[in-house]
């Protein structure tokens, strides 16, 4: 068997993130992987996720499984951030949130529900997006369709097109999108293109999937949360994929949830009886240190008003830095126009930097990120950014 067995590819991002490793250059840059990084490029751990990580060190008793869907705890303090306090939705008897290793678990979790469930069903992908939707769709034997969602001429939503399309959605298939920050463009639905989406739905039926990785790192938490939360107030059952690993700095504890909607109360007792097996077969039970965190910080008042603080400062950073780059480039005299930068929102933009540029970047200066132009802003600081851009002057030239 193992004499069989082709070697797979390596990952894109995690190769980019090795090779920066090997590079000696002590000036080089890894804007590839999707962490944020403060005004010292450090990955901070928070001060409130200190806090709570300090109460639960000091009061825990047990090392004891937690139930296969997650602590009842957690999954309300996911519902409530997601949905906001006075929705009836936290507290509805129906409504299931599952605590998953991560966003991803959560993703592969809701393509297991469905490709079991509807056969012949696809996820429908926006173009670009990232690239791990596909492969964990694969995974779980569902079938994948992209739609035209990101204008690279404009460096804005493909809005006509974007319409065009999903109103040819069958019933079946599964539509996706990004709940903010959207990866890789940066740039996002307004809640006008909600609201026209959601009826959309409404007529043809189908199923919407929101992938919401980056709660907080647009406008605010509730800013960024106001898509879902028309949806869920639409009344159109809805799958909502959430991770904790940007907002909370928790990448490597892996918490994550998959929350399921307006559904009538027996269809949710069998959809969550459906995930209970399915999570029971991935990974049998889900990780408790990560999510009690989650679960203390939202739960305690200050400590809640803590995080928040400490989310805004990390938000305004990511678009003080897409302000200062997009200055910087046109001081440098660039020919491309990088304002579109600041209009964008999250970790990444698609800056439109050719290919041979890319290369050339790694190769003359030790610039790490995607060949498609994706970078993660949140790499850069005030001190690199000059540099970065008279690398890609350089190059580009």
């Amino acid at each position: 068997m193992f004499e069989r067995i082709p070697a797979a590819p390596p990952d894109p991002i995690y190769n980019l993130t090795t090779e920066c490793n090997r590079d000696p250059n002590p000036r080089k840059l890894n804007l590839g992987v999707g962490v944020y990084k403060n005004y010292a490029g450090d990955i901070p751990v928070l001060e409130s996720v200190k806090a709570a990580e300090k109460a639960i060190w000091e009061e825990e008793i047990s090392k004891n499984y937690l139930p296969i869907d997650g602590a009842p705890d957690f999954g309300r303090r996911v519902r409530e951030l997601l949905l906001g306090q006075g929705s009836p939705l936290v507290d509805a008897p129906a409504s299931i949130t599952v605590q998953t290793p991560g966003g991803t678990g959560a993703l592969r979790l809701a393509c297991e529900l469905i490709a079991r469930n509807t056969p012949g069903a696809r996820m429908w992908i926006t173009d670009p997006s990232w690239s791990n939707h596909v492969q964990i769709c694969r995974m779980s034997a569902l079938g994948t369709h992209t739609f035209p969602y990101y204008d690279a001429g404009s460096k804005s939503l493909a809005v006509q097109d974007l319409y065009r399309e999903v109103r040819q959605m069958p019933s079946s298939d599964i539509l996706m999108l990004h709940g903010c920050c959207h990866n890789p463009t940066g740039v996002d639905l307004a809640l006008e293109h909600w609201q026209r989406l959601a009826r959309l739905a409404a007529q043809g039926k189908f199923l919407i999937l929101v992938d919401f990785a980056y709660q907080g790192f647009g406008r605010g938490l509730d800013e960024d949360a106001a898509g879902v939360r028309h949806l869920a107030q639409a009344g159109l059952p809805l799958l909502i994929c959430s991770s904790f690993s940007k907002n909370f700095g928790l990448y490597n504890e892996r918490i994550g949830a998959l929350t399921v909607l307006n559904l009538d109360a027996p269809v949710a007792t069998r959809v969550l009886s459906q995930l209970k097996v399915y999570a029971r077969t991935l990974w049998s039970s889900p990780p408790a240190h990560g999510a009690r965190m989650v679960e203390t910080v939202l739960g305690i008042p200050a400590l809640r008003s803590q995080w928040e603080q400490e989310l805004a400062v990390m938000r305004d950073r990511i678009n003080e830095t897409r302000s200062l780059l997009a200055e910087t480039m046109q001081e440098l005299g660039a020919s491309t126009d990088f304002s579109f930068l600041a209009r964008q929102y999250g970790l990444f933009s698609l800056t439109g930097i050719a290919p041979e540029t890319v290369h050339a970047m790694r190769d003359r200066h030790s610039i790490y990120f995607m060949s498609n132009g994706r970078i993660n802003v949140a790499g850069l600081t005030p001190d690199t950014i000059p540099y970065f851009c008279r690398s890609y002057l350089e190059a580009s030239a």
